[in-house]
């Protein structure tokens, strides 16, 4: 790749991470501070597969430094060998980037660290804690999972448009304002999710919210209520300042 990338590409490389360059083809602001791109894949897809909740590495400067951020690819096309990306818009070189790229801009990405293999036996009920971080990664599992019921609670609001994939009639989504730095949205998973896992024979635990906040709600899913580690899957989506 054309830029230097530091000790965290020299590691990547070392682990064998694939390298590829995607190209903007489309760009829309699907809702206030939520941003779609389209992009062609530079043959990535049909080098790696596709599962749900793919993510990738991009490569951003800042302020001269490379810095890298995972995004989730959405409705990955591997015969056309395209892709969407949702960006959640805040302060930050990866926004800066996503808020001015327009068709024919190029990124560099690595793919390297992600994976997903579906619950067997399937979920008899979906519990899920994310954000607008990480609402493409929902959105995907939900589609994964088809018509596995669940409850999602949701951080940071959800109105404004925010393009959920959700259904009415098997999704409950209960919206948590985020209050002091996540352990709101802990506490209320605490105070909602013990009496709905006794409940549920088959339950799947899937937390992607910031890291303090997705360790602590795995642990709790896993320590306290028991919930076998092969029935939660938590990846911390972005680090509270």
């Amino acid at each position: 790749m054309a830029q230097g990338r530091g000790w965290e590409g020299a590691v990547l490389k070392l682990m064998r991470a694939k390298d590829f360059e995607f190209t903007v083809t489309d760009a829309q602001d699907v809702a206030p501070g939520f941003r779609r791109l389209r992009l062609t894949d530079g043959g990535m897809l049909a080098a790696t597969g596709v599962h749900p909740t793919m993510w990738v590495r991009l490569w951003f400067q800042n302020a001269g430094k490379p810095h890298q951020r995972g995004y989730t690819l959405v409705d990955p096309d591997p015969a056309a060998g395209t892709f969407s990306m949702e960006f959640a818009l805040h302060e930050g070189c990866a926004s800066d980037w996503a808020r001015a790229a327009k068709p024919g801009d190029t990124i560099e990405a690595t793919v390297q660290g992600t994976g997903f293999d579906v619950p067997d036996p399937a979920p008899s009920r979906l519990f899920a804690c994310a954000d607008p971080a990480s609402l493409p990664a929902l959105n995907s599992l939900l589609d994964a999972l088809g018509p596995v019921p669940a409850t999602i609670w949701f951080e940071g609001g959800t109105g404004d448009g925010l393009p959920f994939r959700t259904d009415p009639e098997r999704h409950e989504v209960r919206a948590v304002p985020r209050r002091d730095a996540g352990r709101h949205l802990v506490a209320q998973v605490k105070e909602a999710l013990p009496e709905l896992v006794r409940a549920t024979p088959e339950p799947y635990v899937w937390i992607a919210c910031d890291t303090a906040t997705t360790r602590a709600l795995a642990s709790y899913a896993r320590k306290e209520l028991g919930v076998p580690k092969q029935r939660v899957n938590a990846l911390g989506y972005w680090r509270a300042s």
